[in-house]
């Protein structure tokens, strides 16, 4: 048995969900496919698939062990693609996709950087605060801020982004500056994203976390409505680091209860495991990394 083969048709039979049509994806018979698949579970002393007239689902074995040969198979396709001259310079169409707020100030800039360098590359930014799902919108690359709940793609650490609680010096000296998280409930706030009953604004005292119910005076699904307001002197919001950096350098804004921020977020460039890492997808990474600029924490 080429245990590498083997990989590759259990993957096939999982997506798929059928030993016949993962026959068809890979040129072989179904019972081609089933001595495989039997072969490695012999290896492995272990059912990785259920099998019934009607469908094939994943034992819970089987749905671990699918993950981690994801991974296995994308390292040797990327290893072979290294081989093979993965070092050429980037052409074609490159795909990314951003949330829309910091794709406009940080992604796009680094777009035309990356253009000027690769001419051979066409490129297009999808801006959305959508979660795309990257291989049926047939994006490339994506750039996400947060833990990421996703394991079948594969994640490249890139920076990190902070949440900050920030006021203007004018409402701070009228209504005087909140030093803990509790004494929120005293101020006016400024509710950025969803629109719920009652928001909770999380914070980190003592190692514990802790969670203010806010009743806002004023909720958007805006972050520059958020701001913009705030700077005005309407009272306390909680942004991300960088759609408050702006307001915060030209002194509009100061941040407060900076002590008691929860830890950075996460900011992953991720594309699919399903995909060769390609020379043009590579390279932006490395120019994300080389630039060193999304580094919010």
């Amino acid at each position: 048995m080429d245990r590498l083969d083997a990989m590759q048709a259990f993957v096939a039979v999982a997506d798929l969900q059928g030993f016949a049509p993962a026959a068809r994806k890979l040129g072989l018979s179904p019972s081609g496919v089933t001595r495989l698949i039997a072969a490695l579970e012999d290896r492995l002393g272990a059912r990785l698939l259920q099998r019934t007239t009607r469908k094939v689902a994943l034992t819970d074995v089987g749905t671990r062990y699918l993950e981690r040969v994801r991974r296995i198979l994308a390292d040797v396709e990327e290893a072979e693609s290294s081989a093979e001259g993965e070092r050429t310079r980037p052409s074609g169409r490159l795909v990314v996709s951003a949330p829309i707020g910091f794709g406009r100030l940080h992604v796009s800039p680094l777009m035309s950087d990356y253009l000027a360098r690769y001419p051979e590359v066409t490129a297009e930014l999808r801006l959305t605060d959508r979660m795309v799902n990257l291989v049926e919108d047939g994006v490339d690359l994506a750039v996400r801020i947060g833990h990421l709940p996703d394991s079948t793609l594969v994640a490249r650490h890139v920076g990190e982004m902070r949440r900050m609680v920030v006021a203007s010096d004018g409402y701070l000296a009228q209504r005087g500056e909140p030093d803990t998280p509790e004494a929120i409930a005293t101020h006016d706030t400024i509710q950025f994203g969803a629109a719920t009953a009652a928001p909770e604004w999380r914070f980190v005292e003592d190692g514990r976390e802790v969670r203010v119910v806010c009743t806002p005076r004023f909720t958007t699904n805006s972050a520059d409505a958020a701001i913009q307001y705030a700077g005005q002197g309407g009272g306390l919001t909680r942004v991300l680091a960088y759609q408050a950096a702006e307001a915060i350098k030209a002194g509009r804004l100061r941040i407060v209860l900076k002590k008691f921020e929860q830890p950075a977020l996460p900011i992953h460039a991720v594309y699919p495991t399903s995909r060769l890492l390609s020379a043009k997808v590579r390279a932006f990474i490395d120019l994300v990394i080389e630039t060193d600029a999304w580094h919010f924490g």
